[in-house]
């Protein structure tokens, strides 16, 4: 059982399996995205930057609006029309397939060697996962057909080939009686069965990275817990990173590794360890999202609730966006940006005032000399201490 009430066991089921020293199947660096441009530009995100290994699962979390699947869709390189990419860059195992400038979509008639490299990456080297996958699915269609489709486009097997391989896809992500559902419309699916049917296209490319938009909220628990065993098994399978967007911080417990926690377009706190993050939260805007969450075993307590509301992108306050709402903001919290304190190249908290600190703002368990990234500082980089531990799982 973790240390935090109401979320439940941390990792069970992960298989995440990181090497420190290989290249990350994904990097973002400083990701800044703009609604418009020029002096009426908004920012949607900002700033934002974490890695993704192979094997690991990382969670994003925050409340409506934070930029968690503003994030998944620069990815992917399916941005609104008006939103710009404002500076940063996306890469995909070391090169770069999102950069500065980009405006909206990425498509046929975009250009550079970026934008070429995104699109030929669909579908094989990165996959998407939605929330509703009676959006993603053809209604006129049947579920066999979009399959094999998919696996001809991203394999180049002929129609027979894709057709058994279909059906073997269709047994790894649970439907039973595959050949008989090949005929099926998405209609005559339920929810779950449809979920199904999309990791199933999803996967078809055998991506090394999987994004996923909350694809479990709209199903009952008993189909969401299938599911979510399903995207470990998909994951040890492919032996893939997978991004995972959701709002339920049970959800996140069950499957990932690592954390990244957003509040209007920043990053709050980025750890590579979730069961310290879950055990000790270093900014005061995790620990209210851990406080609010429902506890099962104690449901004799008043539930908790963060007052206020999070910020518009025009409306952020100066100095940290959470300063409104935080129980610790202190003066100097209202002031200019706020930077990183944690001094460590695997974890962030900006927070001027962290959960936990110690002497110059350096959270408990962090050591100030590990900034700079150099091997030397190994043993101090809790990236190591958590890699050790999911080597062991």
């Amino acid at each position: 059982m973790s240390g935090v009430s109401g979320v439940g066991a941390v990792g069970a089921g992960t298989g995440g399996r990181r090497d420190p020293l290989a290249v990350p199947v994904l990097e973002v660096e400083g990701l800044t995205l703009s609604l418009g441009e020029g002096p009426d530009a908004a920012r949607i995100l900002d700033d934002v930057s974490f890695t993704v290994a192979a094997g690991e699962a990382r969670g994003f979390v925050g409340e409506s609006g934070s930029g968690k699947s503003m994030t998944l869709r620069a990815v992917m390189g399916i941005l609104p029309p008006t939103v710009h990419v404002a500076a940063g860059r996306i890469l995909f195992r070391g090169e770069e397939i999102v950069s500065a400038g980009t405006t909206g979509p990425v498509g046929p008639r975009s250009r550079g060697a970026a934008a070429g490299r995104l699109q030929r990456l669909r579908g094989t080297g990165i996959a998407m996962i939605f929330q509703e996958p009676s959006v993603a699915l053809n209604p006129v269609t049947t579920v066999g057909e979009q399959i094999v489709d998919a696996v001809r486009r991203r394999q180049g097997l002929s129609r027979r080939q894709a057709r058994e391989r279909a059906l073997e896809l269709m047994e790894l992500v649970g439907i039973r009686e595959p050949a008989r559902r090949l005929g099926s419309y998405p209609f005559e699916l339920s929810g779950g069965m449809r979920q199904r049917v999309m990791i199933a296209a999803a996967v078809a490319g055998e991506p090394q990275l999987i994004l996923c938009d909350e694809p479990t909220t709209a199903l009952d628990v008993t189909v969401q817990a299938q599911i979510l065993a399903l995207f470990t098994r998909v994951r040890d399978e492919l032996d893939a990173a997978l991004l995972y967007v959701t709002h339920d911080l049970g959800v996140v417990a069950q499957l990932c590794d690592s954390l990244t926690v957003l509040y209007s377009g920043s990053v709050m706190e980025s750890r590579p360890d979730l069961r310290a993050a879950f055990d000790e939260p270093w900014h005061p805007y995790t620990r209210a999202l851990l406080d609010s969450t429902p506890d099962i075993d104690h449901l004799e307590q008043r539930l908790r609730t963060i007052p206020g509301s999070a910020p518009t992108p025009r409306d952020r306050p100066d100095g940290c966006s959470f300063a409104p709402r935080c129980e610790r903001v202190q003066d100097d919290c209202r002031h200019g940006r706020i930077p990183d304190t944690a001094r460590s190249r695997a974890t962030e908290v900006h927070c001027l005032h962290p959960l936990g600190s110690g002497p110059g703002g350096v959270p408990s368990g962090e050591s100030a000399g590990s900034a700079g990234g150099s091997d030397a500082d190994a043993a101090t980089d809790p990236s190591t201490e958590a890699t050790e531990r999911q080597a062991a799982r």
